[in-house]
């Protein structure tokens, strides 16, 4: 319990550092653009399009689709087994910069999701890309979990473990497809 109280009290001092070099800056505003590139309709749009240009056969379809049913059921039920509040609800005069969709914060659902993707693409996208496209991804991925802190919606672990789960989402639905 005593390291949990230590990750938490270090958690909050780094978020309110981040916090505190954002108010009323290009920051924010970019960190508005950069976190609704991870909102929902933008990977339902990818899987549209993969529909429509290869087919309701392609492993990368069937790995988005298979990552998403593992990562979104184990993204709600850590949500709502921590039920950890978020920093307008856990920090006295604090007031986030957006109102999230959820009441909890751990794990970050829009970290996930885009380290989820990063990595699905990556894996799909070789040997036809280099390695700049990957760190392009992973980059995006990072801006977004970094994104929702300085937005004030996340503590600096909920995304990353976030990353982890997205990561690990990914991972898991490329085993199990044989890919």
């Amino acid at each position: 319990m005593k390291l949990l109280y230590s990750i938490h009290k270090y958690d909050v001092y780094l978020f309110t550092w981040l916090v505190n070099i954002k108010i009323n800056t290009p920051l924010t505003k970019v960190s508005r653009t950069l976190s609704k590139t991870a909102d929902g309709p933008l990977y339902v749009l990818l899987a549209a399009l993969l529909c429509k240009y290869q087919g309701f056969e392609s492993p990368f379809l069937h790995a988005i689709l298979l990552a998403f049913l593992i990562e979104r059921p184990t993204y709600f039920v850590l949500k709502n087994s921590f039920k950890r509040n978020r920093p307008a609800a856990a920090l006295e005069n604090f007031v986030s910069v957006i109102i999230p969709a959820d009441k909890f914060s751990f794990p970050s659902g829009h970290t996930s999701a885009a380290f989820m993707m990063a990595t699905l693409i990556s894996y799909f996208s070789q040997p036809f890309a280099d390695l700049s496209l990957v760190f392009l991804l992973y980059g995006w991925a990072a801006l977004i979990g970094f994104s929702r802190v300085i937005l004030g919606v996340h503590f600096p672990t909920d995304t990353l473990m976030g990353a982890v789960l997205g990561i690990s989402s990914a991972l898991f639905s490329l085993e199990m497809l044989g890919l």
